[in-house]
Order: C-alpha cells, then structure tokens, then sequence
C-alpha cells in the first residue's frame, strides 16, 4: 500500500502529523505533499521540526491568491506528481483549497481518495471552507468522519455507508502524543510574561472576521468589552492576514491585548492548555479545547463542529460584545467536566487498518 498524505496549512501539518507517525511506525509507504498554502516558516515548517515529522518530498510552494488561483495553481502543479507516484490513495484532511485541489487531481486520475473529518457541515454557503468540503466528500472513496454526526449528514446527502466510517479526530491523537512534551519544552508563559490560568487566549483568521474593517472594528469592541469586565490579560497569536488588517484600519490596541508572532505547535498547545478561557473564529481550536477541557468562546454564527456546543464547550457569538460576556459568564462559572466527543487518540490507526483491508 503506497499512500500520499497531502498538506497545505498549518492545521492540516499537525492533524496528519499522527498520520505520518502511524505510517513510519507500521512501515508504510507514503510520502508527503505540502502545497504551501501557508508558506511563512512561523506558520507550519516549524510543525514539521518540532513534530519530528519526515519532511516532504513535495513542495508546491502556490502561496498566497484568489480562491480560483490558488485552487488552479494546485491542482496544475499536483496531478504529474500523481500521475508519476501513482499512489494506491491520497488521504487528504479539512477543508482548504488543498484539499479541494488534491481530492479532484487524484478522483480524475481514478486514484481513491480518502477524506479525513468527512461531514462536517456549517451550511453556511458564504464560507469558501463549506464548498470545499462537501465537494471533497463527494469526490472521496473513504469518507473518514469525526462522530456519528458526520456519518448522518453524509447518509443524508445519499453517500453509500460502505464509504463511511467514524474514527474520531486525529487531533486528539496529536494531543495526546504531545502534550507532555509541551509541559516539558515550552517556555511561553514565561516569554509571554503571564501565569496559567491567568489569561485569556485569542485566535482570529476567517476573512469573515479580519478582512472587513467594520468586522474587526466589531471584534476589538468585543475584546475591549473582555478586557473592561475581567482582570485577565488577552493573549494573541495574530495570523499574519490579520495584522496586516490591523495596521491597514488603524485599529488602535487596548494596553492589556498582548499581541504576539505565530508560535510553533508545542507553545500554541501549552498557551490552549493554561488559558482560562479561549476565544476564536477556528474549527480546529474549538476541538482541541474540547479535548483539553479549556471552555470555548466560538467567534462565529455557525459551526461545523456542533459537538463542541453540545457538550457545553463551546458557546457561538459571533462578535456580538453582550452575547459573548453571557457566554464567558456561563461558561466560566461551571465545570468544564464535558466528555470529549472526538475519540480516544487511535484515530490514525484505525484508518491505515480500514485503508489495508479495503485496497
């Protein structure tokens, strides 16, 4: 069984990575393909360090651009290396252009795809992520879903339950293998000049949030509303989109909103794991404080990961100032005792078994 394991952004770098670990470990052949959707060192080649990861043998360095651009630009540079590689599948995970990309490379080239977190929905047709996604499940031979939601939206949509199977979150394999080493290595509360539990932790990315200045005037009205009703100190790993929008709109910075660089995976994951709270706009965060029992302020109106809101992790605001202060209120004054409903950490492994017993 030969296996390509295509990424493209940080997330799907640290969400593969338990992948790309199972793969070395069973002795498998795969290699890895990074498109460089994100192609600062600061947002994912420092993953592939820190991670140990086996580094990839492609890279398609497309950048930045258009969605039809960065889409086209990938899927031009991506089908001779599959045509040349021929591999038995091509397992792609999330929702990026790269996924798109790579998902309809393989599919016209009759290369199996295998689609890591099928099914999740926002049904929220504005984000370009959701186009993405459902394209890719439709595209995909292995629909590979998170919990049994996922599986009931894909039966819903006519996908053959054969191709369906639910394995939980890789992320929760990539937790578990390195939280410890993060204890152990970072020294970003230090760094950072703030105390566990003693801060709150921002992250906000989604073009919905930071590119439009009313959007970001709205959301620093939030994070001031934050600040003037809690003591906590703000903590933001700023994406570089949004300082760039920062800058551009003149946004002025509240005195306790530290804003800092993007960070390496093992100081994100210490900076998750002691924050009192964490506010932000990104799919993949709102799992992993789930998982790490960190309650979850959800800067959106809708969410693909509706377990997260279930189990009483998550609450969705928006960047509505008032429902959010409810929602810190709520969340804060009660246990974070919910049952992590994204697995048990043999995410990879069940994969890799169900992709050999079915190629």
């Amino acid at each position: 069984m030969k296996v390509a394991l295509v990424v493209g952004t940080r997330p799907e770098v640290i969400k593969m990575s338990s992948l790309m670990l199972e793969c070395q470990r069973q002795g498998i052949d795969f290699f890895v393909l990074h498109s460089n959707q994100h192609y600062s060192p600061d947002m994912d080649a420092i993953f592939f360090e820190e991670l140990n990861l086996p580094a990839p043998k492609y890279n398609l360095n497309v950048g930045s651009g258009t969605h039809s651009n960065q889409t086209g630009n990938i899927l031009i540079k991506i089908e001779p290396i599959f045509e040349d590689e021929r591999p038995d599948v091509v397992l792609v995970q999330g929702d990026t252009n790269t996924v798109l990309s790579a998902a309809l490379a393989a599919a016209k080239l009759n290369i199996p795809v295998g689609h890591v977190e099928a099914g999740l929905r926002s049904y929220d047709r504005t984000m370009p992520e959701e186009t993405n996604r459902i394209v890719t499940d439709h595209l995909s031979e292995f629909l590979f879903a998170v919990t049994s939601t996922q599986e009931e939206i894909l039966l819903g949509e006519g996908k053959d339950c054969k191709k369906i199977d639910v394995v939980g979150n890789t992320v929760v394999d990539a937790l578990i293998e390195n939280i410890e080493i993060a204890k152990e290595k970072s020294t970003i509360l230090a760094d950072s000049e703030i105390s566990s539990k003693g801060y709150f932790l921002v992250t906000a990315h989604r073009s919905s949030n930071v590119d439009n200045q009313s959007s970001l005037e709205e959301l620093f009205s939030l994070i001031n509303g934050v600040l003037g009703t809690y003591t906590e100190d703000i903590l933001w790993p700023v994406h570089p989109r949004a300082m760039k929008n920062i800058k551009k709109f003149n946004i002025e910075i509240p005195g306790r909103l530290k804003l800092i660089e993007p960070v390496g995976y093992l100081d994100f994951l210490h900076l998750q794991n002691n924050a009192k709270l964490i506010l932000t706009d990104s799919g993949g965060i709102q799992e992993e404080a789930c998982a790490l029992k960190v309650p979850c302020v959800t800067l959106r109106e809708n969410t693909e990961r509706p377990e997260t809101v279930d189990v009483g992790a998550s609450i969705l605001v928006g960047r509505d100032k008032t429902k959010c202060l409810d929602a810190m209120e709520l969340l804060l004054s009660r246990k974070a005792d919910w049952k992590n409903p994204f697995g048990d950490g043999s995410t990879a492994r069940q994969i890799l078994e169900i992709l050999r017993s079915r190629l």
